[in-house]
């Protein structure tokens, strides 16, 4: 009974993300309140079959309590909060995502479990790309919706271009540390590194500088974590496989930015382009017979991966802070120039949210409050519903607390991540590359909104939080770590 109890909670976990991006991501009410209910109704159910699905370390509880708190502290909120629909909005995914980690912690407990979380969540990735990319590679077979907005990047099924480069980054850090595990089978990891190229396509067709930048820092982050030349040459794979797609997309204004008059012979070109990508990444994979030594001198390695991820995020701040883009630049759209610069209207959105922090520095607007102050101070005549940064959300809409409560989260995952890495590094290492992808990418956009980008996070912490509790401390054998056979591994 358990066992199908446990089984059942990591499918619906697993496969949320998935289903969500169907739905514009999750963005929306009612498909949030269904994965909410269910996943709520699940965490029940392993909590009856026991034990209940709470963190058993301090950084766990540190996890789950500071979500705890912000879910609170947000409902709060509603007391003062401009507008009640969005703050409603603002408790009712916070829900989920409690649910989400509680249920996480408690079904990818289970060995079997822990080792579908990172193939599961990469096929799912794998699945909403493909989904979006299809449109523009089979045009006359397949005939998707596109929003005015977008100016032909791609969007589909999330209806954020940023958010499905987000979603295809995770995708992408995943599949390449399933490639560089020698402890899965041969089959998988070929598969995973195929998998390399319609992600890659699919970061690269999102014009999102973001994501590029933060698809790079994980595959960086991926190889300090597991310090193998094993997990070197896939993430080259990888890397190299995801360069090779965008080259192939980027000529052919058909898949490129939905333009032309021949899209349909543009699409079957990239499609062939794709596959040969695909099946050329899978055979370097297959055929790799290299050693799975450990690299030198990984102290390093880390350090290095730590300040890459510190001189991103403070180049992508800073450098743009002082910026104000043009209307031509901002009309850009889907083109290869947007890459070119890090000017954004998003900092006239941080400069709002943080003008507010000052001005109501405990507790804020309110949730969902940012909406009101934007069409108040607004230096420029758009329309912005969130300050795109979710560290700058906190301080505007929920002051210090909200902002000591998610610090308090951020911590106790990092705290968890960090011995789930001492003790399991062959199951941790995918999933605190994918989260800082998350962190790092949700820092400069509103992935936070979206489920769909949030949830595989959100079910990755989960179980570091899962693996930092595993008492069987040490590192599996030699050989078990080589074995093919994922039970025995």
């Amino acid at each position: 009974m358990r066992r199908a109890v446990v089984a059942a909670a990591a499918a619906c976990l697993l496969i949320a993300p998935t289903v969500l991006a169907f739905f514009s991501g999750g963005y929306f009410a009612e498909p949030r309140l269904i994965a909410a209910l269910v996943t709520w109704a699940l965490v029940l159910a392993l909590a009856i079959v026991g034990p209940a699905p709470l963190p058993r370390t301090l950084p766990g509880a540190l996890a789950v309590g500071g979500l705890a708190a912000l879910t609170i502290w947000t409902a709060i909120s509603i007391a003062w909060a401009p507008l009640g629909g969005p703050a409603g909005d603002s408790v009712q995914r916070l829900v989920l995502y409690l649910g989400a980690l509680l249920l996480a912690i408690g079904a990818l407990r289970d060995p079997r479990m822990q080792r579908a979380a990172e193939p599961v969540l990469a096929a799912g990735t794998v699945i909403v790309v493909g989904y979006g990319l299809a449109g523009r590679l089979l045009p006359d077979l397949i005939d998707l919706a596109r929003s005015r907005s977008a100016g032909g990047r791609l969007e589909q099924p999330i209806t954020y271009w940023n958010a499905e480069g987000a979603l295809a980054a995770i995708g992408l850090v995943l599949c390449a540390r399933v490639a560089g595990d020698r402890s899965r089978p041969l089959a998988m990891r070929a598969a995973a590194a195929a998998a390399a190229a319609p992600l890659g396509a699919g970061v690269y067709l999102s014009y999102s500088r973001g994501a590029i930048a933060a698809a790079a820092l994980g595959l960086v982050v991926l190889v300090a974590a597991a310090p193998t030349r094993c997990q070197l040459r896939a993430a080259a794979v990888a890397l190299a496989t995801g360069i090779a797609a965008a080259l192939a997309a980027a000529p052919f204004a058909g898949v490129a930015s939905l333009a032309g008059t021949h899209r349909a012979r543009d699409g079957a070109i990239v499609l062939a382009l794709l596959l040969v990508l695909a099946a050329a990444a899978a055979v370097v994979i297959a055929r790799d017979h290299g050693g799975d030594d450990p690299l030198r001198r990984p102290g390093w390695i880390r350090a290095a991966a730590a300040g890459a991820v510190a001189a991103v995020v403070i180049g992508l701040v800073a450098g743009g802070l002082g910026e104000r883009p043009s209307a031509k630049e901002l009309a850009t759209g889907a083109s290869a120039q947007r890459l070119a610069t890090v000017s954004s209207n998003r900092y006239e959105y941080w400069r709002v949210g943080l003008a507010a922090f000052a001005d109501h520095p405990l507790q804020g607007l309110g949730a969902g409050g940012f909406r009101v102050q934007w069409l108040k101070e607004r230096p420029i005549a758009e329309a912005a519903r969130d300050t795109h940064s979710i560290e700058v959300e906190m301080a505007a809409e929920l002051g210090i607390v909200g902002l000591l409560a998610f610090a308090t989260m951020v911590g106790g995952a990092a705290g968890a991540a960090r011995r789930a890495l001492q003790r399991r590094p062959a199951l941790a290492a995918g999933g605190v590359a994918a989260c800082v992808v998350w962190l790092v990418h949700a820092s400069i956009d509103w992935d936070w909104q979206l489920p769909a980008v949030t949830l595989p996070a959100i079910a990755l912490t989960g179980a570091l939080i899962a693996l930092a509790e595993d008492r069987a401390a040490a590192p599996l054998p030699a050989r078990a770590e080589r074995s093919p056979d994922p039970i025995r591994a």
